[in-house]
């Protein structure tokens, strides 16, 4: 990939010990440009912004997460609650590696999962945000989306390659905006990976999916803590997890507060956008110039 540039590997420890692997592109300083920190989904990982960080990140800090269970972070022993992996212990995480690595004020991109928890900084540590992108997540989670989701989390298929995975991802995935083979391979090998079995397991610990039975709160507080924070929304048109009924109300919401929100769709796609898509890399190129000027380094 042209402008590619392989990130630094970090290992922070966690607030309770054990490490979580972070990933960071430098960025170009003097340059003035907002530095991203990137949330991944609930059981995604750094990975899925490399793209992103050679594209509209490029010239800029951009440092994304693999949350603790995923990835190349720590896994619970067995027997152990995995009540570690939730949400409340993900933001603690995220607010611990901002710390760690001097990342005082940025631009949170947020996709599904990720995007609650910038809400739940939004709360939590309002001033770490020059401004919110939420990729195809909303304060209301759409049923049929949870559902597919939860049962996603849970399988581990065990596959016999990587091309079985791609095979196995492009049957059972909502529409996404991945062209051709290759595209679905590195989806895949963003997904699983071959264990001691030589079978292809998912990266992510499957204990996970026991947290989704919860109840789901109210999540229009957090929402409306966004309110000082510039805001682009990125929408899936075909997406279960984020309904048309919930853009609205999120737009109505915003007016309400005497402020705004920059809504981009992308057509006949499902959960969640790459971020890669045309227009969403031109919404985003523009969101962030417009950050840029506005609250200089």
């Amino acid at each position: 990939m042209p402008g590619f540039v392989a990130p630094t590997v970090h290992r922070v420890s966690a607030w309770d010990g054990p490490a979580l692997r972070v990933l960071e592109w430098a960025g170009d300083d003097g340059t003035g440009a907002q530095p991203l920190l990137c949330l991944p989904g609930i059981v995604r990982t750094a990975g899925d912004f490399s793209v992103l960080a050679a594209g509209v990140g490029a010239g800029r800090r951009v440092v994304a997460i693999d949350y603790a269970g995923r990835g190349g972070s720590f896994r619970l022993p067995a027997g152990a609650s995995p009540a570690r992996y939730g949400p409340e212990a993900c933001l603690r995480d995220v607010m611990d590696v901002a710390a760690a690595l001097h990342l005082h004020r940025a631009v949170v991109i947020g996709t599904s999962f990720g995007g609650l928890l910038a809400m739940g900084l939004g709360a939590a540590r309002p001033g770490l945000l020059a401004g919110v992108v939420l990729n195809d997540i909303g304060p209301e989670v759409g049923a049929a989306g949870a559902g597919f989701v939860r049962r996603f989390v849970a399988d581990d298929p065990a596959l016999p390659d990587l091309d079985a995975c791609a095979a196995y991802l492009r049957g059972i995935l909502p529409p996404m905006s991945l062209a051709d083979d290759a595209a679905w391979q590195a989806m895949a090998a963003l997904t699983y990976a071959p264990g001691d079995d030589g079978r292809w397991h998912p990266l992510w610990d499957t204990r996970i999916a026991a947290l989704l039975d919860a109840p789901t709160p109210d999540l229009w507080p957090l929402f409306g803590a966004l309110a000082p924070v510039p805001l682009l929304l990125v929408h899936g048109t075909a997406s279960d997890i984020l309904t048309a009924g919930t853009v609205a109300r999120m737009q109505a919401v915003r007016q309400e507060q005497g402020t705004t929100m920059t809504l981009v769709d992308v057509p006949g796609i499902g959960h969640a956008p790459t971020l890669a898509e045309p227009g969403v890399t031109a919404a985003l190129a523009g969101f962030l110039a417009g950050l840029d000027a506005a609250e200089p380094l």
